[in-house]
């Protein structure tokens, strides 16, 4: 179920870097570093902290997606359809990269066998960790510290995989049952313009 969760994020958060690389109108540098660094940043920081090599830097699988979403997206004009250009696109590719990441992290903290904090921040900083590097690089506010219950979310799920694992229920109907709830739960929460207080 890992390797499925990692698959998902990846591909759908290096599309996600994809469109807001284009949004922002950055060149083809640009557009390959938004993809790469929000499809693998979060990855990286997360086996460095669990004291792995990161995956991506010794399986050339996780790159060659990302590299396969950017050469697809440009051969078919992705940036140019107006109805691919719509924000709930965006939405929903970013939705299934954070719930399949979050996953993937709070599996790997399992396996870490961390703390239930230490397994909350492994899902988060795997989750949002890519998004973030992405978006200091083209210097706007992250977005899960200011909007869309976004964040929460990850936790969210993260407390289902801990509670999953302490009953013995980490397979995959049960991942796939969370993931789901994740993805549902994020969209209802965007949709719903969901947020946490703010001072």
């Amino acid at each position: 179920m890992l390797e499925i969760a990692e698959f998902v994020g990846t591909l759908s958060f290096a599309l996600s870097g994809y469109f807001v690389a284009v949004k922002e109108r950055l060149d083809f540098l640009g557009i390959f570093i938004s993809s790469f660094l929000t499809a693998l940043g979060g990855g990286i920081v997360r086996d460095v902290i669990v004291g792995k090599r990161p995956l991506s830097f010794i399986d050339s699988t996780f790159p060659t997606i990302v590299l396969a979403v950017i050469i697809f997206a440009t051969l078919f004009k992705l940036h140019k359809n107006s109805s691919l250009q719509n924000r709930s696109y965006f939405i929903i590719s970013d939705t299934l990269g954070l719930v399949s990441f979050a996953i993937s992290g709070a599996l790997v903290a399992i396996d870490a066998k961390f703390s239930i904090f230490g397994l909350f921040l492994l899902a988060l900083t795997t989750a949002v960790g890519g998004g973030v590097l992405r978006d200091i690089l083209i210097n706007r506010v992250p977005l899960f510290l200011k909007s869309d219950f976004y964040g929460s979310v990850a936790i969210i799920v993260a407390i289902l995989v801990y509670l999953a694992n302490i009953l013995n229920l980490t397979n995959p109907f049960w991942i796939v049952a969370i993931f789901i709830f994740g993805v549902a739960l994020r969209l209802i929460a965007y949709y719903q313009k969901w947020q946490l207080p703010k001072i």
